[in-house]
């Protein structure tokens, strides 16, 4: 034995921190099936019905003149287009969908992530867009300088004060601003000096 002794109640439940949820994440086996589930509805729910809606309405806006089809493909280019974009609609169409099942999920990172972001959305002014900080760290409240990290990372946007402009119709520069403008002259052997 070291003559150490490792003190901890065998009952005490030690909070499990929230991962950073980044590039390097690796998804639970819950949160892949979702993944998976969500991929599926999305393409056969979603990207297939307004693919196909949409290759129809062009077809019958090429058929009736309103488009006109390329002299030597014919309307297949105009048709593929319409597939891609109804595609990429069907699953972006899909994406608060999954994202609330997401949330719905318990005892996943992603899932608590996604509803931290939803409060702290809610929580914020109108107008407002909370951006998290890289430095962030939802383990320790503080950092070791005794303020928060998040505060040590604000960047303050310098504040400009609009300059006012003059509301008569024959002056269209800003007032407090003037022109200099500097005279030139030329002598005859192509000398110049200002004024």
């Amino acid at each position: 034995m070291n003559g150490r002794a490792d003190f901890q109640e065998p009952s005490a439940e030690v909070p499990r921190p929230i991962t950073h949820i980044g590039p390097d994440y690796i998804p639970t086996e819950e949160e892949r099936r979702l993944f998976a589930e969500c991929n599926d509805e999305s393409f056969w729910f979603r990207s297939v019905p307004l693919a196909a809606t949409s290759m129809l309405i062009t077809q019958g806006l090429i058929s009736k003149g309103i488009l006109s089809s390329h002299p030597k493909y014919g309307s297949i280019p105009k048709l593929i287009f319409a597939c891609i974009m109804g595609y990429f609609a069907g699953k972006l169409s899909y994406v608060k969908t999954c994202q609330e099942k997401f949330r719905n999920l318990e005892n996943s990172p992603l899932g608590e992530a996604l509803r931290l972001a939803q409060a702290r959305r809610r929580s914020s002014p109108p107008g407002h867009y909370y951006q998290k900080s890289k430095y962030d760290s939802n383990v320790s409240g503080q950092s070791s300088f005794g303020t928060s990290p998040a505060a040590d990372n604000i960047e303050m946007l310098p504040h400009y004060e609009p300059i006012p402009f003059s509301s008569s119709v024959n002056e269209s520069a800003p007032t407090g601003i003037t022109d200099h403008i500097v005279q030139v002259k030329v002598n005859k052997y192509g000398d110049t000096w200002d004024e």
